[in-house]
């Protein structure tokens, strides 16, 4: 359950991060910013392998470029379902999924499976 909630904020984190960084991209309040980020979580988690599964002859073709395109139609059909999140248009949306998939890779790379933050430590064996 922890992790569920670590990785909403990452989205959440990725969402913000590209509503500062990419023209186009805004919420009217912090309530829709998080409210975004659910519901791109739950997109990501549900239908994103239903698409990427139905679209896989696309995907092979173009070498796996095609998953920018399904992302950043993700990324602006969340943005049609909320009111007070805008998108302006199609680069917006690619450019803000890369963004947020940036940062939930990033962010995710921190997290453990049991959901809790790990860090990686080297050992040095004495010799």
């Amino acid at each position: 359950m922890i992790g569920v909630l670590l990785r909403m904020v990452m989205v959440g984190l990725g969402l913000y991060l590209a509503s500062k960084l990419v023209p186009g991209i805004a919420f009217d309040d912090t309530k829709t910013l998080i409210l975004a980020a659910l519901v791109l979580a739950v997109v990501n988690a549900v239908i994103r392998p239903i698409v990427i599964l139905l679209t896989l002859p696309f995907t092979i073709i173009t070498l796996g470029l095609f998953v920018f395109v399904i992302n950043a139609g993700l990324f602006y059909g969340v943005s049609l379902l909320l009111p007070g999140f805008h998108v302006a248009g199609f680069a917006a949306a690619l450019l803000g999924s890369i963004v947020v998939s940036v940062t939930s890779l990033i962010g995710n790379a921190f997290i453990g499976r049991q959901g809790r933050v790990e860090r990686y430590r080297r050992r040095y064996r004495d010799s």
